[in-house]
């Protein structure tokens, strides 16, 4: 038995892909699997078939076209063809988050492309579905070129490609905003935006954290939030969360402190957790001038923070800040805010 992989377009009409396959069936063939790419040609269908050895691409290419598939494309395969296609992409976007470079090399081996290119200008209106080229365009400007002899190809694997091109743009923007924070005690730590991936060391973070510390960042009892609410805050829908991350005695990374801003119209919210054992050492400051010029790019007008009146360290963080920040006593929770300059940028 051999490998093949036939790409055919067939009528998206009831019955006509059954067709083919009973064509194919009458010759031992084996489908193995099938992808159904939608065109306005018609459905164009990726088998990969297991064939007899006394079977060729000849014989094979009649049997489609008595199928009534047209526009055939036949080549012989390889064991590796058999791995699930949506399994593929995730491991070829897993590689992509790792290594955001290795982008040119992964949209090769996505769509078997027998050459990729990067240029400058940026994609054409027209993307190449349906040709030999395929323009993607790049998230940062430019587009990458990719060229395969045969197939032609199909709005899916633009698609995918298109996604792919997108995701390593994201990787690579979370990489250039990770940054070395050295302490005034010469301890350094990464800072980095938080994604709902670190929610197991953001968990670990708060069982880390004394009561008080907890009470002091969610202004209530000392109990750890919900997993829940975590990933709702490490995903926030208009914001920013930062995580402050060290490497362990075990090389693991430990997310040691969190900063959040959550926004709401002209105004934003920001609050602070930092482990016990790392307070007292600039990380909360650090943090926070962080998220004021993020805050600032962002074209926020204030940053509300809300603190308990007897709070020295957090009052202590907002006078390093060296900003205006009037407060208003409510009881005991005192509320500081901080003017921003905003950029003129739009956040819709």
């Amino acid at each position: 038995m051999a490998l093949w992989r036939i790409r055919a377009t067939v009528d998206d009409r009831p019955g006509y892909l059954s067709v083919l396959t009973a064509s194919l069936a009458l010759r031992g063939v084996n489908i193995l699997a099938v992808q159904v790419h939608t065109t306005e040609a018609g459905a164009v269908d990726d088998f990969l078939v297991d064939a007899p050895d006394t079977v060729g691409e000849a014989e094979l290419l009649a049997a489609v076209e008595r199928g009534r598939g047209r526009d055939c494309w036949i080549t012989r395969s390889e064991a590796r063809g058999l791995a699930d296609q949506p399994t593929r992409v995730l491991s070829l976007a897993t590689r992509l988050v790792r290594d955001p470079d290795a982008l040119g090399e992964v949209l090769r081996a996505l769509l078997a492309a027998d050459t990729v290119t990067w240029r400058p200008a940026p994609a054409p209106e027209r993307s190449g579905v349906g040709t030999d080229t395929l323009h993607l365009a790049e998230p940062a400007g430019g587009c990458f070129i990719l060229h395969r002899v045969a197939p032609t190809f199909t709005p899916a694997e633009y698609a995918r490609a298109q996604a792919l091109v997108e995701l390593a743009g994201t990787a690579a923007r979370r990489l250039a905003e990770q940054v070395t924070l050295v302490l005034p005690d010469g301890a350094e730590l990464s800072v980095r935006p938080a994604s709902v991936d670190d929610l197991p060391g953001v968990l670990e973070l708060h069982e880390l954290c004394s009561p008080i510390s907890r009470q002091r960042r969610y202004l209530s009892a000392g109990a750890a939030p919900t997993p829940a609410r975590l990933r709702r805050l490490l995903d926030p829908v208009c914001g920013l969360t930062l995580l402050a991350v060290t490497v362990g005695a075990d090389g693991s990374d430990q997310v040691v402190a969190m900063a959040n801003l959550l926004g709401e119209g002209d105004e934003a919210e920001v609050a602070f957790l930092v482990r016990d054992d790392w307070q007292r050492r600039g990380v909360g400051a650090a943090l926070f001038r962080r998220l004021v010029a993020y805050a600032e790019r962002a074209g926020y007008a204030a940053l509300l923070l809300h603190t308990q009146a007897d709070n020295a360290a957090m009052l202590r963080t907002l006078r390093r800040l060296d900003r205006p920040a009037p407060m208003q006593l409510d009881g005991a929770l005192l509320t500081a805010t901080v003017a921003l300059s905003p950029a003129a940028v739009d956040r819709h």
